[in-house]
């Protein structure tokens, strides 16, 4: 079955089935509320599903999960560092952000909990990937 799912602590906080985009959502500090709206609406136009569609033409879902190690750097050390990734007070308001402008947008949007420990599953078909930056 095609989909994405989180899980915290055993139980299921969000759920995608079928065809649909698993987000996960890094922060730094540069980012702003502005930038929330720029990348919510990118993820419900870009036309990156079968048949060269994207969430806003076929009604899929998106499932958005905060994860603040895509800012990880492992060039130094041997340990990674986040320093480029905002902190959780600061971060939490625009990863809600970005929810609520795709829910604006028309877009049906499952979530996973901020700052919690995650269990993602996902159903990646291809595997296809798609660094967006805005």
């Amino acid at each position: 079955m095609d989909g994405a799912s989180v899980e915290v602590d055993g139980r299921v906080e969000g759920r995608i089935d079928g065809e649909g985009l698993c987000v996960l959502v890094g922060v730094t500090h540069e980012d702003t509320p502005a930038k929330a709206a720029q990348l919510a609406r990118k993820l419900w136009s870009v036309r990156i599903l079968h048949g060269e569609k994207s969430c806003s033409d076929t009604g899929a879902p998106l499932l958005v999960i905060s994860q603040f190690t895509l800012y990880g750097d492992a060039r130094k050390g041997r340990r990674p560092t986040w320093n480029a990734a905002a902190p959780g007070p600061v971060a939490e308001p625009l990863v809600d952000e970005v929810v609520a402008q795709l829910r604006a947008l028309g877009a049906e949007v499952a979530t996973g909990v901020f700052g919690a420990e995650m269990k993602v599953s996902l159903t990646n078909d291809g595997p296809f990937t798609v660094l967006l930056e805005v």
